[in-house]
């Protein structure tokens, strides 16, 4: 099941008078449970892309369907619905809030979602998430009593509080040691197999992108190619 389909889609900033094209013709889909690359040099349109992708940003030109429905034309708060219940972000500076402990870290996008759930149902569900990543003994603790895989770990467990089905990742490994890059991307690789979650990764790095399935290149604004990677490089 195509989970993500992009047709012709085009991105242009407008600077006073003058136009900035930024992607041009991107056409692409990403199915349901796979794990994908987004490879570019800095200035690429890699992080325009993945913020289109994302519902953090509309394309000037094109359609973007996700899960069935175009919503790149949706409004500002249907787009925030959709990105809520549907996507979830890991980022490279982790973006915890620095007195505040994981768990409540990690519940937090649930005070927007869930409305419905009592506050022992979002701890519970907290937990579980921590537990996931391997964070139990950790849940009590804030930010900075832990390590940066630590953190990561707990950014990777609120982005998917909501069970979204897919989740994003933009340079997850870019703020971490070799050692904690590789437990990162092996818990990743986890996430997909296991639980079936649909990943795509934002990164420069040919290392990154070669554990994931299959990596698309982008250069100036456009898809270069898509490669078959196997996955599984860590």
């Amino acid at each position: 099941m195509e989970l993500i389909e992009l047709k012709n889609i085009d991105k242009t900033y407008f600077i006073g008078d003058m136009q900035v094209p930024v992607l041009r013709n991107v056409s692409l889909t990403i199915r349901q449970g796979e794990y994908v690359a987004l490879m570019g040099a800095s200035g690429s349109g890699k992080s325009t892309l993945m913020n289109i992708l994302g519902c953090l940003d509309r394309q000037t030109a094109g359609d973007y369907f996700l899960d069935g429905e175009e919503v790149g034309r949706l409004s500002g708060d249907r787009r925030a619905m959709v990105r809520n219940r549907k996507i979830g972000f890991v980022f490279q500076s982790f973006n915890l809030l620095p007195r505040t402990t994981a768990l409540d870290n990690v519940i937090m996008p649930l005070a927007y979602t869930a409305g419905g759930l009592s506050d022992r149902e979002c701890r519970r569900r907290g937990m579980e998430m921590l537990e996931k990543v391997g964070l139990k003994e950790r849940m009590f603790h804030q930010p900075s009593q832990l390590s940066g895989g630590q953190q990561q770990r707990v950014a990777i467990a609120r982005a998917l509080i909501n069970n979204p089905p897919v989740l994003f990742a933009d340079e997850p490994t870019g703020n971490l040691d070799s050692r904690t890059s590789v437990d990162v991307l092996k818990m990743f690789r986890e996430l997909n197999e296991k639980e079936k979650i649909t990943i795509i990764i934002v990164t420069h790095s040919a290392e990154v992108a070669g554990n994931a399935d299959r990596s698309i290149r982008i250069h100036d604004g456009q898809i270069v190619d898509g490669i078959f990677t196997g996955g599984g490089a860590v």
